[in-house]
């Protein structure tokens, strides 16, 4: 493999919003950001990640952006853009953005001139089609629900959004609209980004026939992912992305890609791919359903497990997957991955073991390393989130009392991670010091920065020891570019593997239960690098693991 400067770097996604609030707004600023990049380096991160802070009207937070030139009042000013820049310069790290080109904002200067001369240049920028009689053009769903069609008042013209209605879809096919999306790419990367992660990017080619598909809920509407399966090309427009923008900078990049077809896995992160690496949300679409999250069923250790290393073995001699326990758009990881009653240091560590261990590039989300949870939210309105609203009507149609689906909703909602970074136990965690734009979770006495971060045995000193592991650069090598070989598969509930250098083998055993397990150890000559536990025991060719105990060891 070819090396590049992003493969051994650590990244971290910052949710803007809800890091840190300088001015008493109760929103997160770009100079929270600033104020806060030694204790980011002091974790050991290289690369930040932030969530949108462009211009936007904030119905789909940010992800509905209406000036990609600017930045949102909200979030500060492009001279405080600058100097996140600069300051990150400073200390060897790197700065990368959100990329919203599936969509824009209906506010976006484009839409509103296409809404004026729906068949002119701009009506051509997206996807404009007369409704068949008083009907949508075709039965498509959108993600959020409803259909993907969305009427142009006084016309029987519809305009195509996959998102929210207030999210037109831009249409890629039109050269012209292709080219100042390039263009405003080469502005950034010219300014100092060191690259994008890339948002919902295989929704911008269309099965260009817009024809219904089988309905697949009782709405008689089809899932968007039905279409995708029918669109064909993209690789035409993410090569031609990749060659005027990213490629001439060096630039690292990070797709938000579902629905990939895995024969082109190659395509997207081989050594030629379009993409520097792809987000592998493999184990957050465990036990999902087409139904809706209430009939989400739960995640089991071995199926996280077998997820994990499929997902692996798949990409092993391809490229670099972006792994994650969670972001922005998922529940907090702990109170996902960990079965109920067992979220405890202990398992927090497992969890963070396997993940900075894995082949591929680690992303952690803001407050995963301070060990941040699942709010419990009281009420509906409590929720800010679309999506989870969403969800909520839906699992009340199929029969759930108010109370229920809430209580379904709550432990998948986006907002679980958005709720504001806990820093001290001050009130409002630290975060502002006026009112919070979503609720503080009520555990921010007990799990926050301040509290972990002279403690050597909190769980933030332990991302700390593991990052440190994987810039060891005795270690480095063999975790960066080794071989991914499981082990123990045939133990329920064992995650154990090795990563096999060229001149070093780590093997790394995570006990995901409640109690102890034996499993033969054939290793004479081995050494403990990381252990979630004060000790460790090995004997007469067997090891012994402690409920949620996990090693790393040089064998």
């Amino acid at each position: 493999m070819k090396k590049k400067w992003w493969h051994d770097k650590v990244a971290y996604q910052i949710y803007p919003k809800s890091f840190k609030d300088t001015n008493g707004d109760g929103i997160g600023d770009l100079r929270g950001i600033i104020n806060q990049l030694d204790y980011l380096k002091d974790l050991g991160v290289d690369i930040i990640w932030l969530s949108p802070v462009y211009c936007s009207p904030f119905v789909d937070q940010g992800y509905d952006i209406s000036d990609y030139y600017n930045i949102d009042p909200k979030f500060g000013t492009m001279e405080d853009m600058d100097e996140l820049l600069a300051e990150a310069k400073k200390r060897n790290m790197y700065i990368l953005m959100d990329l919203v080109v599936n969509h824009c904002s209906d506010k976006h200067e484009w839409f509103q001139k296409a809404l004026q001369d729906p068949d002119g240049e701009y009506g051509q920028y997206f996807y404009i089609r007369e409704g068949k009689g008083d009907k949508p053009p075709c039965n498509w769903r959108s993600y959020f629900g409803g259909s993907a069609w969305e009427r142009i008042p006084g016309t029987n013209k519809y305009y195509l959004h996959l998102f929210a209605k207030e999210q037109p879809d831009l249409n890629w096919e039109n050269e012209k609209l292709r080219n100042e999306i390039y263009k405003m790419i080469n502005w950034w990367l010219d300014k100092g980004l060191a690259g994008f992660r890339i948002d919902a990017i295989i929704n911008i080619k269309k099965d260009l026939r817009f024809e219904d598909f089988p309905p697949d809920r009782e709405d008689g509407l089809c899932s968007p992912g039905k279409m995708l399966e029918h669109a064909k090309g993209i690789g035409d427009f993410l090569k031609e992305m990749r060659d005027k923008t990213f490629r001439k900078h060096d630039a690292f990049t990070v797709a938000e890609l579902f629905n990939y077809k895995e024969e082109e896995l190659r395509n997207y992160i081989g050594e030629d791919g379009y993409f520097s690496s792809i987000f592998d949300f493999s184990t957050h679409l465990i036990g999902a359903s087409e139904k809706g999250w209430y009939d989400r069923k739960p995640v089991t250790p071995n199926a996280y497990r077998d997820t994990i290393f499929r997902s692996k073995l798949e990409t092993e001699d391809i490229g670099f997957l972006a792994n994650i326990i969670e972001n922005h758009d998922e529940p907090r990881g702990v109170s996902y991955y960990i079965p109920e009653g067992e979220c405890n240091d202990k398992s927090k560590k497992m969890l963070a073991t396997v993940h900075l261990t894995l082949k591929g590039i680690p992303f952690i989300y803001q407050g995963q390393e301070i060990g941040m949870t699942n709010n419990e939210f009281e009420s509906i309105d409590e929720i800010d989130d679309i999506s989870t609203k969403d969800e909520y009507k839906v699992a009340l149609k199929a029969g759930y009392s108010p109370e229920e689906a809430l209580k379904i909703v709550s432990k998948y909602s986006r907002d679980n991670a958005r709720t504001p970074f806990q820093w001290d136990d001050s009130e409002n965690a630290g975060f502002t010091t006026g009112n919070p734009w979503l609720v503080v979770n009520k555990n921010y006495r007990e799990i926050n920065a301040k509290n972990q971060i002279n403690d050597e045995n909190s769980l933030l000193s332990y991302y700390k020891k593991l990052i440190r592991l994987r810039k060891n650069e005795e270690y480095k090598e063999t975790i960066v570019y080794g071989e991914f070989v499981p082990v123990y598969r045939e133990y329920n509930n064992v995650l154990a593997f090795y990563r096999k250098g060229e001149d070093k083998t780590l093997l790394i055993i995570a006990n995901y239960q409640s109690k102890d397990i034996e499993l033969p150890f054939l290793h004479q000559n081995n050494k403990v690098l990381i252990n979630n536990y004060d000790s460790l025991k090995m004997d007469d060719g067997t090891i012994v693991l402690k409920p949620y105990q996990a090693v790393v060891l040089d064998v």
